[in-house]
C-alpha cells in the first residue's frame, strides 16, 4: 500500500473523535445549543497536543532508536561490527532503487578541542543505522557499510595530520580544519555509493577498498585520537 495513503488512514483514524465532536456540535447548534463549542475547542486542543507529542517522540525514534540503543563505537571496534549492530529504524523506506537489500550505516567525525590539544575520532553510530530485510542481507553488503566507516576514519586521520603540522595553537584554525575535513569526507561517501552503486559495482567497490586501506595504512602514525599542538616562538 502507498506510504502516503497509510499515513493519511492513520491520521483521519485518529481524528475520527474530533469529526464526531464536530458532528455533535453541529447538531446541537441546530437547536440553538452553542454551549458544546467551548467542549469541541477544548477536545481539538489536547488532540493536536496529543499528536504534537506523538511525532516528535516518532522523529526522535526515527533518528536515534532509543529502544533499542547501542552506544556509539569507535574505530579500534571495526572489526567487531555485524549486522547486529544496525539498530536504527527505517519506518517508510523499504527499497533502493527496486532492490530490498540494502542498508544505512551513519558515522561521524567528533572532534573536542582543550588548551593545546585536539581529539579527533570517527564514530559508528548503531541505533542511527538500519538494515532493511535481515533475512537477504549478505557480507558483500555489510563490508560496503563498513567502508563507509573506514571512509570517516581515513578522513579522521587526515585532519590530524592537517592539524599535527600547526606551529601554534589557533582555534579558529583547528576549527576550519575539521569543518572542512566534515564536508570533504561526506563528498567522497557520496562519491563512493554512487560509483559502487551502493556495492552491485563489484569492480568499482573492490577499487575503493583497496584505495581506501592503502590511504589507511599510510596514516597509520594518526590512529591515536589526540592531537598535541606545540605552541613556537
Amino acid at each position: 500500500m502507498n506510504e502516503n495513503l497509510v499515513a493519511i488512514l492513520i491520521l483521519l483514524l485518529y481524528f475520527s473523535p474530533v469529526f464526531y465532536q464536530l458532528f455533535l456540535l453541529i447538531k446541537e447548534n441546530k437547536r440553538g445549543n452553542r454551549l458544546p463549542l467551548k467542549k469541541f475547542l477544548k477536545f481539538i486542543k489536547y488532540s493536536f497536543a496529543i499528536l504534537i507529542l506523538c511525532l516528535i517522540g516518532f522523529a526522535i525514534i526515527s533518528h536515534t532508536n532509543y529502544l533499542n540503543y547501542e552506544k556509539p563505537m569507535t574505530f579500534d571496534k571495526y572489526d567487531q561490527i555485524t549486522f547486529e549492530n544496525f539498530r536504527g529504524l527505517e519506518f517508510f523506506k523499504k527499497s533502493l532503487y527496486g532492490n530490498e537489500r540494502f542498508a544505512y550505516i551513519n558515522t561521524t567525525i567528533e572532534s573536542e578541542i582543550d588548551d593545546n590539544s585536539v581529539t579527533v575520532k570517527s564514530l559508528f553510530h548503531p541505533s542511527r543505522s538500519f538494515v532493511y530485510n535481515k533475512q537477504t542481507y549478505s557480507k558483500e553488503l555489510l563490508s560496503h557499510e563498513k567502508y563507509h566507516f573506514k571512509i570517516t576514519e581515513l578522513f579522521t586521520r587526515k585532519a590530524k595530520e592537517k592539524l599535527s603540522n600547526l606551529n601554534t595553537f589557533d582555534e579558529n584554525k583547528v576549527e576550519g580544519i575539521i569543518d572542512n575535513t566534515r564536508r570533504e569526507e561526506r563528498a567522497y561517501q557520496k562519491e563512493y555509493d554512487y560509483n559502487t552503486f551502493h556495492s552491485y559495482v563489484l569492480s568499482e567497490q573492490k577499487r575503493y577498498e583497496k584505495e581506501v586501506d592503502s590511504l589507511l595504512n599510510i596514516l597509520t602514525k594518526f590512529e591515536n585520537p589526540k592531537i598535541i599542538i606545540n605552541e613556537t616562538n
